[in-house]
């Protein structure tokens, strides 16, 4: 049986299919309450599927992606408050939308409009990623070093709108991975007494601590905030009719082409798609439409959740064909393929081409599903924003606990989580971006690997860098990612 039979069979068993519900669900659920985060859920989930099989496991994990991103434009348009970062550009005209007697008109837009944008992505996701894959296989060490470099120097200078806080946060991320043992020399570094460092620290109490636990502090302090929903009345108002898909179809197109290649790019994220896409639809709008952004726009809606939904399939493109994450929760699926003894990136395709097909048929069914429960739930799950904090955040924490504890029944795991909660916390009041520090985390190994393997192989000589045509590529881009930025501070000036 080929990886697409296998792939399909282990979709559309009543075990995949529930899956799908069940992610699907979750993630909505989770994205439409103020404060809970994809990344959070998927981080706390990823304990749970240490026992079941590898591809069950990212059936649900990639549900709980589509469904975590789509779920964050209730409480953006009902409430003025973003469920997801992802969302934050749809608050701009779906809550005037919702707030001028249009809830219901706003929901479908965007609901709509995630729906196109996960399908348009998920066609170049199947188009892209096995060509992308077959030409990696023929780049070397210092080709894969320099594209991870690439990659690093990217977030810094696209991801956060502070170059040197991104590039602080990066920084402080590849520290984090250096503790261990020296693949240079097989010495153990930076343990500081702990036999519990010597295999580094582990990637998922990293993620619970900065991700889950940083959030439940935020959230502690504003626990009696009071929220108020606009009620949804209507559901007919809710379906796209045949003038809607005329008026929108290109901006759906150009949004949802946006997202996706914002998501390819590493590190960047969906809110950064959703924002150029907004950019886009208002420079290519006709006059009186411009004058509708951020009073109510149906044009700005549809641009902002196409392309943070289209984000999804984007970022998983450079996941499954090189083995590099294009966004925070794809760090965390690139720690679920590892610690489910999967190799990420070109090898997938010939270890294990079942994964490879369901993580793409999921993404499909995932969206299609998503689509459908959001048109028919969407009134009940606008309740869920008015859930007391006080009642959420314990439960919340137990299972962080848990989850860090179980990856390798020891305290210390937990006290890390507990740490870089501190940590992210920490960043987040200096409005220091957390993407760049995951992303480091999780590349810097990769890169380490292959620069050693590189030198290895050139006698200890680094100008394969620069002589390798695909490496030198990578570098220039780098240099100007970096030269860039700098000199447009310094032209801005007076």
């Amino acid at each position: 049986m080929s990886g697409i039979e296998s792939a399909i069979a282990y979709i559309f068993s009543i075990q995949g299919i529930l899956l799908v519900v069940c992610g699907t669900v979750l993630g909505i659920t989770v994205g439409a309450v103020p404060g809970l985060t994809g990344a959070m859920l998927i981080a706390l989930t990823l304990p749970l599927t240490f026992s079941m099989d590898p591809v069950a496991a990212f059936i649900l994990l990639i549900s709980m992606y589509v469904g975590a991103v789509s779920g964050g434009l209730i409480t953006a348009t009902l409430l003025r408050m973003p469920g997801t970062p992802a969302s934050i550009m749809t608050t701009l005209d779906g809550y005037p939308m919702a707030k001028g007697g249009k809830p219901g008109r706003a929901l479908g837009l965007g609901i709509t409009a995630s729906f196109v944008g996960g399908l348009i992505s998920w066609v170049f996701l199947i188009s892209l990623s096995a060509p992308i894959a077959r030409y990696s296989t023929k780049l070397g060490p210092f080709d894969f070093f320099s594209l991870v470099l690439m990659a690093l120097v990217l977030i810094a200078s696209v991801g956060g709108k502070s170059m040197s806080r991104s590039f602080f946060s990066a920084a402080c991320g590849v520290f984090a991975s250096l503790p261990g043992v020296d693949k240079a020399t097989g010495a153990l570094r930076l343990t500081l007494g702990f036999e519990e460092l010597n295999g580094g620290l582990k990637l998922l109490p990293v993620l619970i601590g900065m991700f889950a636990i940083s959030q439940i502090i935020s959230d502690i302090s504003r626990i009696n905030e009071k929220i108020e929903v606009i009620p949804v009345k209507k559901r007919g108002d809710m379906l796209f009719k045949l003038r809607d898909w005329k008026n929108q179809a290109v901006n759906m197109i150009r949004s949802s082409m946006i997202g996706t290649w914002i998501g390819i790019l590493p590190g960047i994220g969906a809110n950064i798609g959703s924002v150029t896409a907004y950019s886009a639809a208002k420079s290519f709008a006709d006059p009186e439409e411009k004058e509708k952004f951020g009073k109510g726009s149906e044009v700005a809606v549809v641009a902002a959740e196409s392309a943070n939904n289209a984000t999804i399939g984007g970022a998983l493109i450079p996941l499954i064909s090189l083995g590099i994450p294009g966004s925070v929760i794809d760090a965390i699926l690139l720690g679920a393929l590892l610690v489910h003894g999967l190799q990420p990136g070109p090898l997938l395709f010939q270890q294990n081409p079942t994964m490879v097909y369901t993580i793409m048929g999921t993404l499909f069914v995932a969206n299609v599903f998503m689509f459908l429960f959001m048109i028919f739930a969407v009134k009940y799950l606008a309740r869920l924003a008015t859930i007391p904090r006080g009642l959420l955040m314990p439960v919340i924490l137990v299972f962080c606990i848990i989850g860090s504890f179980a990856l390798a029944t020891r305290m210390f795991d937990v006290w890390t989580m507990l740490l870089f909660g501190l940590l992210g916390f920490a960043f987040e009041r200096l409005k220091i971006p957390l993407a760049p520090f995951v992303i480091g985390f999780v590349l810097a190994p990769v890169a380490e690997e292959n620069l050693l393997t590189g030198l290895m192989a050139s006698n200890g000589s680094y100008l394969p860098l620069i002589t390798r045509p695909v490496s030198l590529v990578f570098v220039m881009i780098s240099v100007t990612l970096l030269l860039v930025p700098v000199y447009k501070r310094f032209r801005s000036k007076p």
